[in-house]
């Protein structure tokens, strides 16, 4: 079963005159990793806001077994999580640990049980340091660091990470490799980094103005 499935989608940006995907079609089963790579403006950001109903779209996007409906995606956030390329887009509490929680307590989890999930979560990512801090008082890589726990504590089954290495160190982006590779999640990773593309994840889809222009297994082919 596909985690994801793209089939004809495009994007258009309101006040664009011209589309920012077209007839984008692509598959990420259960379970696999899968790079999505490009050059800046290729698409590959749209590609992962429009999986969860944050940009219109034509064409039909299934998640996680159901076909997205734009009005109503409660079902497709509910099984993804989305890592924002900008990790302050998405930490808005005063404390760290509370950013991460909310995550839980938004559906329903039980404070003192979200509040243990979050930290262990940041302990995952050598980040449980950070966990009364506030994300305002934060290196980039350390707001990225939190952001990923927040992404990562529901245990979703599709993961969307846009740009997960940028601001982390090389100990960072080991540390992160790692705990990818622990997970039985879907991803579909944005990133030009291509060699920890390559270490993660199991073939890419090649983006290119705004379409799909291959995909393969072998890294080596891309160029970017």
């Amino acid at each position: 079963m596909s985690a994801l499935a793209f089939r004809d989608v495009g994007v258009r940006y309101a006040g664009s005159d011209r589309p920012a995907l077209t007839a984008c079609t692509f598959d990420v089963a259960a379970g696999e990793r899968v790079a999505l790579l490009g050059n800046n403006g290729s698409g590959k950001t749209t590609i992962l806001l429009a999986a969860v109903a944050l940009v219109p779209h034509t064409g039909s996007i299934i998640v996680c077994g159901a076909r997205l409906d734009f009005d109503d995606p409660a079902h497709a956030r509910r099984c993804t999580g989305l890592l924002f390329s900008s990790p302050e887009d998405q930490l808005l509490f005063p404390r760290v640990l509370d950013d991460v929680a909310f995550s839980l307590t938004s559906r329903g989890v039980p404070d003192d049980v979200a509040e243990a999930r979050a930290l262990a979560a940041l302990e995952r990512l050598d980040a449980d340091a950070l966990a009364d801090r506030s994300p305002y008082r934060l290196s980039r890589g350390q707001r990225l660091r939190a952001a990923l726990a927040g992404t990562l504590v529901t245990e979703p089954q599709l993961l969307l990470l846009d740009e997960p290495t940028s601001g982390l160190d090389p100990a960072g982006r080991r540390l992160l490799l790692a705990h990818l590779n622990t997970l039985t999640s879907a991803m579909l990773i944005a990133t030009h980094d291509l060699e920890f593309a390559r270490r993660c994840c199991h073939r890419y889809v090649l983006m290119d103005d705004g379409q799909v222009a291959g995909s393969g297994t072998n890294f080596d082919d891309v160029a970017l």
